[in-house]
């Protein structure tokens, strides 16, 4: 009987202890709207957006209502440039 209580103690205390280490990748985004440098020529003019645009606004994906709520960015963010970008590099334009 102690045996399956230890065992279930310590399946909880792992359970906890991952559920908390994916919490921290997560969060680990570091919202920086300097990131989204690549996209950049993208966003103002017709070209392409590259592989590194892309997986730059894949990764600052949970930042962007931020972005978007940010006055001195809201321009760009909410442009249909940035909407252009985003369909090419399927990835859902944020409905915030």
């Amino acid at each position: 009987m102690n045996t399956k209580i230890a065992i279930i103690c310590c399946v909880v205390i792992f359970v906890v202890i991952a559920g908390d280490q994916i919490e921290v990748a997560r969060g680990a985004v570091s919202c920086n709207p300097l990131q989204l440098s690549p996209c950049a020529s993208a966003i103002t003019s017709s070209s392409k957006p590259s592989a590194a645009c892309c997986a730059k606004l894949k990764e600052q994906r949970p930042c962007l209502c931020q972005y978007m709520r940010n006055p001195n960015l809201q321009k760009f963010i909410k442009s249909s440039g940035a909407k252009k970008v985003a369909g090419s590099c399927r990835i859902p334009y944020p409905k915030c």
